[in-house]
């Protein structure tokens, strides 16, 4: 970065900083991850210069010849890797991503269903202060008493309420998702079945999770969480898509063309291309036999650390997990989200303070932490790693006012680091 830190020389120092801050910590926020060095390369490349409203091949400006040719990489790659026939890489992040979904099959006031945020559900995905639910008549499912989805009532719900949309998808649910199920649920009330697995694509790549491939009739994903891209997203659905703007009904049939006019013109402009080649190159590292291992790496690392939980009886939602994430609830530590959160980061842990199923606490100082494995699997943390993150993790959550535990932990989370470097090429 020589030309940013003689430019730059203030914005340059925060970077530096933020960078050591990753190499010298263990990222365990579960949506978080570390990409490659050719990911950053594309993400910094000259195709951030270029304006390219449209799609493939249909331009409104010229001078794309190239740009077509990285985002037909990516549409193709997107196909191949998740079972689709059509994709949409444009989306700027996920949160536009199910805005463009919203926008492409409901109009304002129609009813969408989906999993309640202080339950482990998404943000868009009907709550109430955002998009999904001002615009939209939102209803949204919890879970049970034991953490889990009960498909029952899921199903019961959707019969009485009868959306045109039903989500399925979370931000921290450490379960599988039954997708047969929800699928025969939306046939049975006549919605559009949305899959979003922004959190769990890396694992259905891998194999490590069941796929909405013939299941959902949209399927959305952003590109930085298990995928280990850049941060962006991906609609997939089946189908080939018609002129963009030309309106169409909301049918099946009528899904890609839908979907594309809403992404474009419908909210955004011209999409970011320097993101879109990132994207293609994070798919094209998906497709091989390396990151299926990683994948699976993933779970086995996680379920390290659900033992060591039980173990020392650290309460966790449902018991354990299935997936990348666990959720822990630490009402009988005596400690809050926001006090384990803190104490963690000062020892060199990230996490994030989480509200858990009829939590009662605020949503600002809830009960629990989430955390994951995704970024520590990325730098080559195993078994045995994790091991050692669990035991210290344990320590910080049983004394998190204890100092001397905390200047403890850190040092064996410097050892940690040292083991694995993080992006030692970099200045």
């Amino acid at each position: 970065m020589q030309h940013l830190q003689q430019t730059d020389p203030e914005l340059y120092t925060s970077l530096e900083k933020e960078l050591s801050r990753q190499r010298d910590g263990l990222e365990m926020i579960p949506s978080e991850n570390f990409v490659s060095p050719a990911v950053l390369e594309a993400l910094g490349s000259t195709l951030t210069n270029k304006y390219s409203e449209g799609f493939p091949g249909k331009r409104y400006y010229g001078g794309n010849e190239f740009i077509d040719e990285v985002e037909t990489l990516a549409q193709e790659r997107a196909k191949k890797l998740f079972g689709f026939s059509h994709a949409n890489v444009q989306p700027y992040s996920g949160s536009p991503a199910n805005q463009a979904i919203c926008f492409a099959l409901l109009e304002p006031g129609e009813k969408l269903m989906g999993m309640n945020l202080l339950y482990g559900g998404h943000l868009t995905h009907g709550w109430k202060v955002n998009f999904s639910g001002v615009y939209y008549n939102a209803v949204q499912y919890p879970t049970g008493k034991d953490g889990y989805l009960d498909y029952d009532v899921i199903e019961k719900m959707a019969l009485a309420e009868k959306p045109k949309l039903l989500f399925v998808g979370a931000t921290a649910y450490p379960r599988l998702f039954d997708f047969e199920r929800l699928s025969k649920i939306a046939k049975k009330v006549d919605a559009f079945l949305v899959a979003d697995v922004s959190h769990i694509s890396g694992l259905i790549v891998a194999g490590a999770h069941p796929s909405p491939a013939g299941y959902a009739d949209v399927m959305m994903t952003t590109t930085h969480k298990t995928l280990r891209g850049p941060r962006g997203a991906i609609i997939l659905t089946n189908g080939n898509p018609s002129t963009p703007l030309k309106a169409v009904e909301r049918t099946r049939e009528n899904l890609p063309t839908l979907i594309d006019r809403a992404v474009f013109p419908g909210l955004q402009g011209g999409p970011h291309n320097h993101q879109t080649a990132a994207i293609a190159v994070a798919l094209k590292e998906a497709a091989t036999e390396e990151f299926k291992a990683y994948g699976k790496q993933i779970v086995k690392n996680t379920k390290v650390l659900e033992g060591i939980f039980a173990e020392n009886d650290i309460a966790m939602v449902t018991g354990g997990s299935d997936n990348h994430l666990l959720l822990l609830d630490l009402t009988n530590l005596g400690i809050g989200g926001k006090d384990a959160e803190k104490a963690l980061e000062r020892a060199g842990i990230t996490v994030n303070k989480n509200a858990i199923p009829f939590d009662t606490r605020k949503p600002y100082d809830p009960s629990g932490i989430r955390l994951g494995t995704p970024a520590l699997t990325t730098r080559g943390f195993t078994e045995a790693d994790m091991q050692t993150v669990g035991e210290i993790f344990v320590q910080v959550l049983k004394n998190p006012e204890d100092e001397i535990t905390i200047t403890e932990v850190k040092k064996k989370v410097a050892e940690l680091t040292a083991q694995h470097p993080l992006y030692s090429d970099l200045a």
